[in-house]
């Protein structure tokens, strides 16, 4: 189906009645018809994102660092300052001489809502691209329900969620994700597992939802092919706090590490349970920002009293992977990142930045390079794109032709207590140490061959 005479507003606006998930499955267009408004530069005026992601309740510190990264990336392509707030509404910023207009939304870490405020961004506002989705679950839902209907670019980000780029329901080809993703956290950190310790024998737990059976099942997937042995899985809900006994089954079943595959609301009793036990194997995991590293501190500080690099070393806690840390990478990029975004924000940049960032420079670098906004040129820039600009160096993430994942470096660092350098803008008494291993970009993403993969675009 073509509509050539109409925008994409136009169209929504004829059936959007019926609701989103009738709409037709080709619609195109740009928030200036079909035709962009050009500047003296060859570029578009002005191009629209829409944004989703939470910036209310509990968890409003994903979203905003989610957003923080991303207009720190687009005023990095525009050497320019980044825009300060994390509220909802329009904020523009001009990169040359085309100005981004960013329509932000709350998603209130809600699927429904997500739904909602894409399909309001896309119907009323005629944005030329969707970024966002700090959630997995809301992000499956925005892309069932409205990225398949339209033909514009939706970035997703940061929710991580491996299924997001391997599932036929959710691997579009107009959905790309420049975040890492818990593949990438599992199969890296598996990696290092499996080459790097003398650790053959592991136990897997994770959480009983969609990220917590990616990392079980990449971890899985990585240690059995390099010879180390799954002595036993167990997953468990969210805020699980009786650990006691599940540790002491781990201990029995003769591990020699363990996987962790939990966030914030369980993370700490978990914890707490393993530092109170006497446990002789190591814990496993990925770095998570800095809420959760608070929560990881407080636990330490209770059970050994003040911090020291030997102490937290005793404790067996570690190493674990981490997608992204402001002292992870040494280069121009990230240096100009880590003093803007902190000048600006107070923090340090954390876990989701680097990629939100990507997916912020890699819009520019698409619209630069196609000279506007048509849908349908957009997506072909970005399928395949090595990203020039990104906090892990230049040309630091590329997309891959077959399911739109951004793949990149990981590394693996130990938990260490916080440097004086950062105190006063990294609030946790815990940090990444600097890299212990580096993980190469291609090593860390699902190959396309790979049974786990069920997407294949190209």
């Amino acid at each position: 189906m073509v509509f050539d005479h109409m925008t994409r507003r136009q169209t929504l606006g004829t059936i959007g009645s019926v609701g989103v998930a009738s709409l037709a499955g080709c619609l195109g267009g740009n928030s200036s018809g079909d035709t962009d408004t050009t500047t003296d530069g060859g570029g578009p005026e002005s191009v629209d994102i829409g944004v989703l992601q939470p910036v209310s309740g509990d968890l409003k510190y994903y979203g905003e660092q989610a957003l923080w990264g991303f207009y720190a990336g687009l005023a990095y392509k525009g050497n320019t300052d980044p825009i300060e707030s994390a509220t909802t509404g329009t904020h523009s910023i001009d990169v040359g001489s085309t100005t981004y207009n960013l329509h932000v939304r709350d998603t209130k870490f809600e699927s429904d809502t997500a739904q909602s405020v894409a399909t309001q961004l896309v119907q009323n506002e005629d944005v030329d691209v969707l970024f966002g989705c700090t959630s997995s679950s809301s992000a499956t839902q925005v892309i069932k329900t409205v990225a398949k209907q339209v033909s514009i670019p939706v970035l997703i980000g940061p929710a991580a969620s491996a299924s997001v780029t391997t599932s036929t329901e959710t691997c579009l080809p107009n959905v790309f994700r420049a975040s890492e993703n818990t593949a990438m956290d599992a199969r890296s950190g598996g990696q290092y597992v499996a080459n790097n310790t003398d650790v053959n024998a592991v136990y897997l737990f994770g959480a009983d939802y969609s990220f917590g059976h990616a990392v079980v099942e990449n971890y899985r997937t990585v240690l059995a092919a390099e010879g180390v042995e799954i002595v036993g899985e167990k997953f468990v809900p969210q805020g699980y706090a009786e650990w006691k006994g599940l540790l002491d089954n781990a201990a029995q079943a003769g591990a020699g590490g363990i996987v962790g595959g939990f966030t914030v609301s369980t993370l700490p009793k978990l914890f707490t349970a393993y530092l109170n036990g006497g446990y002789d194997y190591r814990v496993f995991g990925g770095f998570a920002t800095q809420i959760t590293n608070q929560v990881v501190g407080n636990t330490l500080e209770k059970s050994l009293g003040s911090l020291t690099e030997s102490s937290v070393k005793e404790t067996r806690l570690g190493p674990f992977t981490t997608r992204y840390h402001w002292n992870q990478y040494d280069n121009e990029i990230n240096s100009s990142f880590v003093e803007t975004y902190t000048n600006t924000y107070g923090v340090v940049p954390d876990l989701f930045t680097a990629g939100t960032f990507t997916a912020a420079s890699a819009i520019v670098q698409a619209v630069e390079e196609r000279s506007g906004t048509a849908p349908d040129a957009l997506v072909d820039a970005l399928s395949g794109m090595t990203v020039a600009d990104t906090p892990k160096g230049p040309d630091g993430y590329t997309f891959q032709e077959y399911n739109n994942q951004a793949r990149s470096e990981m590394t693996v660092a130990d938990p260490v207590p916080t440097r004086d350098a950062v105190a006063d803008s990294w609030d946790a008494s815990v940090q990444p140490s600097e890299p212990v291993a580096r993980i190469d970009a291609a090593n860390v993403t699902i190959p396309a061959d790979a049974d786990a993969m069920d997407c294949t675009l190209r």
